[in-house]
């Protein structure tokens, strides 16, 4: 077991590795810099001498392999940045807002694993059914509506017909009042995990009826179990191994696609934040939430790739070599 994560571990390296190589010139390939946003039209106003000065003192006046080792070895050092927008070191915004995301993720997760896996398996034990018909037409339009659109119809309906969607710009904290924080997070959390509970359908479905037509179930069902029980203890449980390579890979996604789903229900998370320091052209901000994004995804995929050996005995620690 041990042996099997630090094998995982060393390979993440690389990765992340890549992952900063591939922020890095992005956000250099962008036009401006520092100075410009620190200063805005006034940049062009500055002398030859002053701008010097300026770029001395970020560091811009480097090469820009030695920008690179500089910026990796702060972020090694817990050291993002600092957002000149804000007044305030990158990671510690950061961290104000990931809790947001991180809510309205999980929420999102699990609210999309508990429709998509009761609605697949039903489709997948209902197979041709009205039930079926149903979850196929469900996945269809999950897949095919944007988030946008889910979230501004939930709000079109919810707020502005009946009424029951809270108002946008009133957010509570968790700790402050979790009923009050459910009601504003559930409806972003639903636009967010709509798509993501029809993948999970299609897949469970696919999964399930697979699995069903094993032989292992034939003999489950010939030996007078109720149905009930050969669904849930023998057929679900190995069709759920797509399913968590599915959720994994998807919390990933969810973490860096709440940006539109955050601005839509005006939620302070930390899409928002970054899709603000986009518009507002504060590029270590965008540096340091892109990086932090992209190491939790690389985290939660080494997650679920040790969460498979507890999911199915079956797979070994030597398969993944």
């Amino acid at each position: 077991m041990l042996r099997y994560i630090a094998q995982r571990l060393i390979a993440v390296i690389p990765t992340l590795i890549g992952v900063s190589l591939l922020v890095f010139i992005a956000i250099r390939l962008v036009p401006g810099d520092a100075i410009v946003t620190m200063l805005g039209t006034e940049a062009g106003m500055l002398t030859a001498n002053q701008r010097a000065a300026l770029e001395s003192y970020f560091g811009l006046d480097k090469p820009a392999t030695v920008q690179y080792v500089t910026w990796m070895g702060d972020v090694l050092q817990g050291d993002l940045g600092f957002s000149i927008r804000h007044g305030k070191p990158v990671l510690d915004l950061i961290l104000e807002r990931f809790p947001v995301t991180m809510e309205l993720a999980f929420v999102s997760l699990v609210t999309a694993l508990v429709v998509g896996t009761t609605l697949g398996t039903l489709s997948a034990v209902l197979h041709n059914s009205f039930i079926d018909l149903f979850g196929r037409l469900f996945a269809l339009l999950g897949l095919a509506a944007p988030n946008f659109l889910i979230g501004t119809l939930l709000i079109y309906v919810l707020s502005v017909y009946f009424g029951i969607l809270p108002n946008a710009g009133n957010y509570v904290e968790l700790t402050e009042d979790p009923v009050k924080n459910f009601e504003q997070i559930i409806f972003p959390a639903m636009t967010l995990g709509f798509s993501f509970s029809a993948s999970v359908m299609r897949t469970t479905r696919s999964a399930m009826l697979e699995v069903l037509g094993e032989d292992y179930i034939r003999t489950a069902r010939s030996k007078g179990l109720r149905s009930r029980t050969v669904i849930t203890r023998h057929a679900l449980r190995n069709a759920m191994i797509p399913v968590v390579t599915l959720a994994g890979v998807e919390l990933g996604y969810l973490l860096g696609g709440a940006v539109i789903v955050e601005q839509i229900f005006a939620l302070p998370g930390l899409g928002r934040l970054t899709l603000n320091a986009i518009s507002q052209r504060d590029y270590a901000l965008i540096q340091g939430a892109t990086l932090f994004i992209a190491i939790n995804f690389v985290v939660i995929n080494l997650v679920v790739d040790l969460i498979y050996a507890v999911v199915d005995p079956r797979i070994s620690y030597g398969s993944h070599k």
